[in-house]
């Protein structure tokens, strides 16, 4: 089928790895047009609307017209104006599907999606993170994905045989988009406290800087913190392609459901930490041991490798739009 994907901009760069994995794994066409840059991250794009000319535009109206499926993310939907055009015009005979990314007035208001869709009939609703299933209980959780063959996305080549890359100082990133949701100041707190006592760590603050930069810049850590939130973002994902230790506070909700995705036998590689207490532990551990920087990166990678790889992850959401039919 042939997919439309659109969003006002792309959340964390995740609706182009869709774009190129879904078109990868064959069974289905995926375009992606989004509206507005925000950040400075430059995610990689598809159709760009303020860098359209004619020609651009022109694809964009035959994409409306000659689509299966328009496939929103985030809060967009068909009453948002493309330009010339509103998708409202062209949902005739259309699949329709809509991809919730934790948005904050999704998280804030999810009784108004709910009543929205109930209202338009929409059943075909996907989530980010299995958090959000509790928000959008008639959803699917689609697990984002990273490139796990893409270097930028993979250890360097010397991680596994030079143990001189995990010794010293506990190399730590964090890259908050908001800090106010990534528990950036109980990270500050405790890493201060840690180097005051003993357990040196330099913490490498990632904010609004290019996404080729900030994997450059996890590549070249130990450790990555993602949040305490309960859940797991996008950093996450990345840090443990790259093979590197990660902290988060994944709850009991969240790793059920990554479970039941992964197969209820396999280790879960990240290093659990729900509160300011368990994440002075956990990088007081990384602080005093390069061994466990090194394991833990090893199963990081491994875990993404062979149970969340960019092609399982398409396979999924292929299979879901399947069903579209």
């Amino acid at each position: 089928m042939r997919i439309f994907m659109m969003a006002v901009n792309d959340p964390a760069g995740t609706a182009i790895q869709f774009t190129r994995a879904l078109n990868a794994e064959g069974r289905h066409q995926c375009r992606l047009l989004t509206l507005e840059t925000r950040y400075r991250h430059n995610w990689e794009k598809d159709l760009h609307l303020p860098d359209l000319g004619s020609d651009g535009l022109d694809t964009v109206a035959d994409l409306l017209r000659t689509s299966d499926v328009f496939y929103f993310h985030m809060t967009l939907d068909e009453t948002v104006r493309l330009g010339p055009f509103l998708p409202a015009d062209y949902l005739a005979g259309k699949a329709v599907v809509h991809h919730h990314h934790g948005h904050p007035d999704f998280r804030g208001h999810p009784e108004k999606y709910r009543e929205k869709y109930r209202r338009l009939g929409r059943k075909n609703l996907l989530v980010s993170t299995p958090d959000l299933l509790a928000k959008l209980p008639e959803a699917r959780w689609q697990p984002n994905l990273v490139p796990v063959a893409d270097p930028a996305y993979s250890p360097n080549a010397t991680d596994w045989t030079d143990p001189g890359f995990w010794e010293g100082p506990l190399r730590l990133t964090h890259s908050p988009t908001r800090r106010d949701l990534k528990n950036t100041d109980a990270l500050l707190a405790v890493t201060r406290d840690l180097n005051a006592t003993g357990h040196p760590i330099t913490l490498d603050l990632i904010d609004d800087a290019p996404h080729s930069e900030c994997l450059a810049r996890k590549k070249a850590a130990h450790a990555c913190f993602d949040h305490m939130q309960g859940y797991y973002g996008m950093s996450s994902l990345e840090a443990l392609a790259q093979g590197r230790a990660v902290v988060a506070g994944l709850d009991d909700w969240n790793l059920t459901h990554i479970r039941t995705f992964v197969g209820e036998d396999t280790a879960i590689p990240w290093l659990i930490a729900r509160d300011a207490t368990a994440l002075r532990a956990r990088l007081t551990e990384l602080a005093a041991d390069p061994a466990l920087r090194q394991s833990a990166g090893r199963a990081s990678r491994r875990f993404m490798v062979e149970h969340w790889s960019d092609r399982q992850c398409a396979t999924r959401l292929a299979d879901f739009l399947d069903t579209l039919r």
